[in-house]
């Protein structure tokens, strides 16, 4: 009896949700022992012609990572869409833009004149820069085409489960693999993570006063962190309370707040409570002034709050995409 077939690929992403494939150690020869990978470019010759030649639904689930940037992106995601049974949005990147979707509050030619005329350490006199389509020597060069929009993965397929973080655990994805092996799955368009709030599980809740305030905003290199109250009580902003659980808490046990990259507690693609709306609201409840003037000081001492609230669901977020082109 024939493995069932699985694939991985990366999009728009850093690596990091490869990584935490390599992370289950000794525990990946368990899980190969149990599946064919027939896709997984990071680590295994396979050419997009094996899979276009395969026939439909024969992939039993693609784990698909990163964010939607580029034509060829694209493209091979609704391949692998056509040829799975299941597809796994697999890192907060494909679910909900992730970090390349800050990208967005910018525009392509920006990026373009930062990355390829501006930047100190590029030297390009002639302003040289990719071109979709260039002729060399009689032949025609043709690269992806660079979308003015970063897309989460079910903008441009349908997307069966999610599974979230950045990047996801190793837990996280070994659990997935063997639910879907023995048919244990919820209902399709769930995440793949406990339902509730990082807050809910945090080792420091015994720290945490019945009403937490406070008067100032402050960064983390700024103030030496006591590693066993609440960051917010610190006046450190940290996502916990607007943030999915089941990362382990591998950041709060480094003495480091939640940065919020398992996303929103509640999400679909057609439901989802706004990550950072939330976080938001849950600091305009715990910030001391008596008006407007004397919140909107605190609030100032935010130096990135896109980067703070949207690090990692811009895609995701009633913000949205503020471009779209006709995919």
């Amino acid at each position: 009896m024939s493995k069932p077939k699985v694939a991985l690929y990366w999009c728009a992403s850093c690596g990091g949700c490869e990584e935490t494939v390599v992370d289950l150690q000794e525990g990946i020869l368990d899980v190969v022992g149990l599946i064919d990978i027939i896709l997984w470019p990071v680590a295994l010759d396979f050419k997009y012609k094996h899979i276009e030649e395969m026939e439909d639904n024969s992939i039993a689930v693609s784990f698909i990572n990163g964010a939607i940037r580029t034509s060829e992106q694209e493209e091979v995601a609704k391949l692998l869409r056509k040829k799975s049974q299941l597809v796994i949005a697999f890192g907060s990147c494909a679910a909900f833009g992730g970090i390349p979707a800050l990208a967005n509050l910018t525009n392509k030619q920006k990026i373009f004149d930062v990355s390829y005329f501006n930047s100190p350490s590029v030297d390009n006199p002639d302003k040289v820069k990719p071109e979709h389509k260039t002729q060399i020597n009689g032949y025609e060069l043709e690269l992806p085409n660079f979308y003015e929009t970063v897309y989460k993965l079910d903008d441009v397929i349908d997307v069966d489960y999610y599974i979230p973080g950045c990047p996801p655990t190793s837990k996280l994805f070994g659990s997935a693999v063997i639910d879907i092996l023995e048919g244990k799955l919820p209902a399709k368009g769930a995440v793949l993570a406990p339902n509730k709030a990082l807050c809910s599980s945090c080792t420091r809740n015994e720290t945490k006063p019945t009403t937490v305030t406070i008067d100032s905003i402050k960064r983390v290199i700024d103030v030496e962190l006591d590693a066993e109250k609440c960051f917010l009580t610190q006046g450190v902003i940290c996502m916990g309370p607007a943030t999915r659980d089941g990362c382990g808490q591998s950041c709060i046990n480094g003495n480091m707040p939640c940065t919020g990259c398992f996303g929103p507690i509640e999400y679909s693609k057609k439901y989802s409570i706004d990550q950072g709306a939330k976080m938001i609201a849950t600091l305009g409840g715990i910030l001391q002034g008596e008006s407007d003037k004397e919140i909107k000081n605190v609030m100032n001492q935010i130096v990135d709050p896109a980067g703070t609230f949207y690090k990692y669901g811009i895609s995701a977020s009633l913000l949205g995409n503020a471009r779209k082109e006709d995919l």
